[in-house]
């Protein structure tokens, strides 16, 4: 079982950057997806960036040309950088794993495990 681990979360000015880190213990598949997902307080989670094992990125629209996430895949760690932040970025923020065994269950999105991280605050005061 994978298990991850994030750190990086805290208070910080609007306008100002954070980065957020995440470290994950266990066997990453060579098919993954590795990603950072938010919830702010009455609201759903929401996808915010996610990077394959191969290298692609997808971010949710409201963080574009803010926020980068990047990925290491000898150590097993996503991180995401965060810069211009708002308020409306204020939420827990929490880390994500996928694996698959193999490309077909990949295709078909049948995960061997879907692990996810206990959360950080990220605030942004006005």
């Amino acid at each position: 079982q994978v298990q991850l681990e994030e750190s990086g979360g805290g208070l910080v000015q609007a306008g100002g950057s954070l980065r957020l880190s995440c470290t994950a213990s266990g066997s990453i598949f060579s098919f993954s997806v590795m990603g950072w997902y938010r919830q702010a307080p009455g609201k759903q989670r929401e996808l915010v960036a996610a990077i394959t094992s191969s290298g692609s990125i997808d971010y949710a629209d409201a963080v574009k040309g803010r926020f980068t996430i990047a990925r290491d895949n000898a150590k097993n760690t996503v991180s995401l950088q965060m810069n211009s932040l708002k308020p409306e970025d204020t939420a827990v923020y929490y880390c994500n794993a996928v694996g698959f065994s193999s490309f077909e269950d990949w295709r078909h999105w049948i995960p061997d495990f879907n692990s996810w991280g206990q959360g950080t605050q990220v605030t942004v005061s006005s």
